[in-house]
């Protein structure tokens, strides 16, 4: 390494090689050269991950790791055709406790291990491309379900908030398939909450900002999810027709013996009425958050104090307070 690392004179003009090295060790449990390639492959592309010009050492657990996702590769596959996946809802409040809309969510029911969240599923799908194809699915689902919210005065004016990844949003046909979906459907589409996260404004806002404004011209809405702990420039913050910030769980979570925790969801919520948004905090599980956030000028809530994501047939109108 030392040897590849220095600088090698190329037509009077100096070049530097930062490479990144794998190691795998001859043993008697390698049965051919082409798993012990294998094997320095993969311990390679773990220097890689581990910022280049550095050396790994091929572990078994690796290889375990690469398998897994293989088999959760091809699950995934199978489960878009086979059609194993169903959106759950969590609601979301006002000030009253009173229902306002719901979030969609996705679950897989796998054929095996049964529902499975997105936290087991969904970082596969982004590496693999199949978040595409899956987001798609998701809006046109929670569209569906809006329409059929629309026919009854009861559920006409419910908002419906979609998590949008930041490889889906990159797609080229993204603006096409959104307003296809829309469209086709016949939704309001001011119902429709297009929830993207910071990641996505890290590289590229001009494309951002054109399609956010593009979308919003046709009256999509659109909410910044997990607010404060990505990119976090308040610049961005007047370049994007948002309509909506959510304040993270994490700040969320400790509100109540947390000072500084109190004052970041106390700035986001002034942060957001200075700009016209509507904020909304999410991971509320206790009267007593739900209780200060309001005093801190919080209107809109989401947590399981209202409400655990579930199916439709068990959604749950009115009142959700415990005690009420």
């Amino acid at each position: 390494m030392s040897r590849l690392n220095q600088v090698y004179d190329l037509n009077k003009l100096e070049h530097h090689s930062t490479p990144s090295m794998g190691v795998a060790l001859l043993s008697a449990e390698v049965k051919s050269v082409e798993e012990l390639l294998k094997q320095a492959d993969m311990a390679m592309y773990q220097s890689k991950a581990a910022g280049r010009n550095t050396m790994r050492f091929f572990d078994p657990d690796m290889q375990a790791l690469v398998a897994k996702r293989t088999v959760l590769n091809h699950d995934l596959r199978l489960a878009l055709r086979h059609k194993e996946f169903v959106l759950f809802y969590q609601p979301v409040v006002d000030h009253t406790a009173t229902v306002v809309g719901f979030e969609a969510l996705v679950r897989w029911q796998h054929p095996r291990r049964g529902f499975l969240a997105p936290g087991e599923f969904i970082a596969q799908a982004e590496q693999t491309g199949l978040i595409v194809p899956l987001g798609q699915w998701i809006l046109r689902e929670a569209c569906e379900q809006l329409l059929r919210w629309a026919a009854q005065p009861e559920t006409a004016a419910l908002t419906m908030a979609v998590n949008v990844s930041s490889r889906q949003f990159r797609h080229p046909d993204f603006f096409t398939q959104v307003l296809k979906i829309v469209d086709s459907t016949g939704i309001d589409p001011r119902l429709l909450k297009l929830e993207i996260t910071e990641s996505l404004l890290v590289t590229d806002m001009p494309d951002v900002v054109q399609k956010m404004n593009g979308l919003r011209a046709h009256q999509l809405v659109f909410s910044l999810d997990d607010f404060g702990t990505g990119y976090s420039s308040l610049t961005y913050l007047k370049q994007l027709p948002l309509s909506q910030l959510k304040i993270d769980q994490s700040f969320v979570r400790d509100v109540l013996t947390d000072a500084s925790d109190a004052t970041i969801a106390a700035t986001v919520l002034g942060l957001g009425n200075s700009l016209h948004l509507q904020v909304v905090a999410e991971g509320v599980e206790e009267l007593g958050q739900w209780q200060l956030l309001k005093q801190l000028g919080c209107k809109l809530f989401q947590g399981y104090l209202f409400g655990r994501p579930a199916p439709i047939a068990q959604m749950r109108l009115g009142c959700l307070l415990p005690d009420a």
